[in-house]
């Protein structure tokens, strides 16, 4: 639709995750009117992320060393591990405070239509984490859909004979919503993790 270049851009930031055709021809048109100066530094931080940024080698999280912060800080559980699917994942189970453990990252969640299946995950290594015995809880936070629940399940049979204490993150209603709205699977846990008020 464009000359050259400029679809090239559209093109390229079409290809990025939740970009429609919209979504990129605005991007491309911003990035064409911003300030030479502006469009160096983006490029500069595109290009320094994926020249710096690894993996984390021991859980699987983003980290500009051999290991991720969290898992170089001692204060951390060593116990308690939590398991979820990507790192953006630890991202916002930190936000809470209320986590003082480990984490260990999937790197997605089983999914036999796209092909993904318990090989393709790190779950060789989160075994080789539990092999020592220090490990004394496992907590399954993959994402309250099909697959994270498949993922979750498959990861809870694996263990099951290791004497584990193996958890599930709750899922209910969110605060503020509307019961109206909420699914039938949303609402049935809420009821199935319904708790008692003291008052």
């Amino acid at each position: 639709m464009y000359e050259g270049v400029v679809q090239d851009l559209i093109d390229e930031l079409g290809r990025l995750p939740g970009v429609g055709p919209k979504s990129a021809q605005r991007i491309a048109f911003h990035i064409l009117q911003a300030e030479p100066a502006d469009v160096r530094r983006l490029a500069h931080a595109l290009t320094e992320v994926k020249e710096r940024v690894r993996f984390c080698a021991e859980c699987g999280n983003v980290a500009q060393e051999e290991r991720c912060r969290v898992c170089l800080d001692p204060r951390r559980d060593q116990a308690v591990i939590c398991v979820v699917e990507e790192p953006k994942d630890v991202v916002a189970i930190e936000r809470t405070r209320e986590f003082r453990g480990r984490y260990h990252v999937l790197g997605g969640a089983i999914s036999p239509i796209d092909g993904v299946g318990p090989g393709d995950l790190r779950i060789r290594e989160l075994l080789a984490r539990l092999a020592d015995g220090s490990v004394t809880e496992l907590i399954l936070a993959t994402d309250p859909n099909l697959e994270g629940e498949a993922t979750a399940t498959y990861l809870a049979r694996m263990v099951g004979s290791l004497g584990l204490r193996v958890t599930r993150l709750a899922s209910g209603l969110p605060v503020g919503g509307d019961l109206e709205y909420a699914d039938e699977v949303t609402l049935g846990r809420a009821f199935e993790g319904r708790r008692l008020l003291d008052v």
